[in-house]
């Protein structure tokens, strides 16, 4: 019998735990046994691994977070770190493994399917910083978390009529800033791919505060700089009262949204069948709606590309 490991990685999204009952639960059913790896890595190294059933996956398709635990693990990356996690694996008779997580994750699932171990690795990352998929799972519950606080702020900004800078997570990767942008209707997103125009934001704001609108909604992505000093030039140039919101961890927290769920779950499911076929050292993304599988070298490889069209979009409309 197959024996099936399953980890969560770095930092944690909204669909990881509709993912790790999508493998559990679809493992079992093609007559493997599984078993869950608490805190990553580093819980892999440490042995912290322990058999699951249906009944412990009952109940988390609604809920945010891992009931694995995460964490990042530095001692992983050397090859101490490495060698002790295989150790590890062929103690408890793992022949596979499923690895969710980001960019950092999907590196170390690489590390390990260079070493022999079957492993397939699935995206999960509130970021979208993924080239090789369209996007990854938790990134649209992150996005219309950002959407409902946007609207929130919006509503004391037009009472007092100030501007806003509304900081988002990222890191490098603009997308949470751009795709909520577009969907909560701010004037302006600041990205790390693309030079700031800060004339042409401030242009737009005092065309906008003449015409009698009363606020101005400007998203920074975390990666594209200091929003506090955005916020401070944005004001010397406009006289508008400007203020500053770091959204912070709230975006990684909550239910995963409809989209998420489905993702995960079929996800989750394809990943079992793949693994099952010995496809080892591969990672499970999407393409114009279709699950499909790829080298995870070459998946690592693929840079993100910025949606230029996205961002035209929204300059177009916030006028």
């Amino acid at each position: 019998m197959e024996r099936i490991g399953i980890l969560t990685s770095g930092g944690d999204a909204p669909g990881m735990n509709p993912c790790i009952r999508a493998v559990v639960r679809t493992a079992i059913d093609q007559g493997a046994e599984v078993f869950g790896i608490e805190s990553g890595y580093e819980g892999l190294i440490d042995g912290k691994i322990d058999q699951m059933n249906e009944s412990s996956v009952a109940n988390i398709i609604y809920r945010g977070g891992t009931i694995l635990g995460t964490s990042r693990s530095d001692f992983f990356m050397t090859e101490e770190g490495k060698r002790r996690a295989i150790n590890m694996l062929e103690v408890f008779s793992i022949s596979k493994l499923v690895v969710l997580g980001g960019d950092g994750s999907l590196k170390g699932a690489s590390e390990l399917a260079k070493r022999g171990i079957d492993v397939i690795g699935i995206p999960l990352s509130i970021d979208n910083d993924l080239g090789y998929t369209d996007f990854s799972i938790g990134f649209f519950t992150a996005i219309e978390t950002v959407t409902n606080a946007i609207s929130k702020i919006r509503d004391t900004t037009e009472s007092h009529g100030r501007a806003h800078v509304v900081e988002v997570m990222g890191r490098e990767c603009g997308d949470i800033a751009l795709y909520s942008g577009l969907a909560a209707g701010a004037e302006s997103v600041v990205v790390p791919e693309r030079k700031i125009d800060l004339n042409r934001m401030a242009e737009l704001a005092i065309r906008t505060k003449r015409r009698g609108k009363k606020h101005h909604i400007i998203i920074m992505a975390e990666g594209a700089g200091n929003s506090f000093e955005l916020a401070e030039e944005f004001e010397n140039l406009t006289d508008i009262e400007t203020r500053v919101t770091v959204l912070g961890y709230l975006q990684r927290g909550g239910e995963p949204n409809i989209v998420d769920r489905l993702m995960a779950s079929m996800m989750g499911n394809k990943a079992v069948e793949f693994i099952l076929k010995n496809y080892g050292g591969y990672a499970i993304g999407t393409k114009n709606n279709e699950i499909f599988i790829s080298d995870i070298d070459e998946a690592m490889g693929v840079k993100k590309e910025f949606r230029d069209d996205i961002n035209d979009i929204l300059k177009s409309i916030s006028i």
